[in-house]
């Protein structure tokens, strides 16, 4: 059983947070990196006997860890916490943020890649709301900390882990409860590459990975006129709204934030994001916090 989980947010390092947790000792990460159990209907359907033997490969003692996003992406997953709180309810939560538009952003461009969204990224907010309702941080963590209550639950910023890695994996390592100290492996780190990313294409995948015609491409196309065609399918630069479109999404993310900042006893806005994100957690101011639906006094493991 996971004695712990990474929940989201999508494209704030979770898969570098996964495999540095997966680097020490005593601790257990599932290959699956995203088993998205308690989101998924079809994964869900595979039985929580599936799920658990994620962790058979496990030694005795081990903690045990997955990372699942869809589990904060309402309201598209809409039964995560009411799953995670019947099969997994005494697991501590991890939930990593990033600036709210540059989060988006790389979303957008990666499900661009993937031909999940199309057109600009103005159209695709208009099309689909998930790019910001993902991005609202407060809004996805009311129902965790009513659940499982603000002891179990740890906020982590981007912004800092990139600027303290270490000092936020410490952070991290005591949270879950590692057994032993944890240390930054620079060998384990994830390598983002959205704007690398090549936009889907089976017909071009197949043409590219056929043996013959890829001994020809490199031996008679020229490397620069290679490239060339490769950027057909990558976009280009990093997408930007209009002036009007941006000073409305961050009107609208600043709602957000502006709960978020109270629960964390600082100023959180778009614009000052960068900077509030990298000074010290000091934990949530309780007396803020939306009204625990449960106490840990009266979570019990159903293991």
């Amino acid at each position: 059983a996971p004695d712990f989980i990474i929940m989201g947010a999508m494209k704030c390092a979770t898969t570098t947070l996964h495999e540095q947790l997966n680097a020490q000792p005593g601790v257990f990460m599932s290959a699956l990196k995203e088993p998205n159990f308690f989101s998924d209907d079809d994964q869900f359907q595979h039985g929580i006997d599936w799920y658990l033997s994620l962790f058979d490969p496990a030694q005795p003692g081990e903690l045990c860890g997955e990372s699942s996003t869809h589990y904060t992406k309402l309201p598209t997953y809409p039964k995560s916490v009411e799953r995670l709180r019947q099969y997994a309810p005494n697991v501590k939560l991890i939930y990593v943020m990033r600036h709210p538009v540059e989060r988006l952003v790389s979303q957008y461009m990666h499900e661009w890649s993937t031909r999940t969204v199309t057109g600009t990224l103005s159209q695709a907010l208009k099309r689909h709301p998930e790019l910001y309702h993902y991005s609202q941080y407060s809004m996805q963590l009311k129902p965790y900390l009513e659940t499982f209550g603000s002891e179990n639950v740890l906020p982590v910023f981007f912004e800092r882990v990139k600027q303290f890695p270490q000092e936020e994996l410490a952070r991290i390592g005591e949270f879950v409860g590692c057994p032993q100290p944890v240390a930054w492996q620079a060998a384990a780190s994830h390598q983002h590459a959205t704007k690398e990313r090549l936009r889907e294409s089976a017909w071009r995948d197949a043409l590219v990975n056929a043996p013959v015609l890829s001994t020809i491409r490199k031996n008679l196309v020229p490397k620069s006129f290679r490239k060339w065609v490769k950027g057909l399918w990558q976009m280009q630069s990093r997408p930007e709204l209009k002036p009007k479109e941006q000073a409305e999404l961050e009107a609208m993310l600043d709602q957000d934030l502006a709960i978020l900042g109270r629960w964390l006893g600082r100023e959180l806005s778009c614009k000052n994001f960068r900077a509030a994100a990298i000074a010290p957690i000091s934990g949530w101011v309780t007396d803020q916090l939306p009204q625990p639906k449960t106490t840990s006094a009266t979570r019990a493991s159903v293991y």
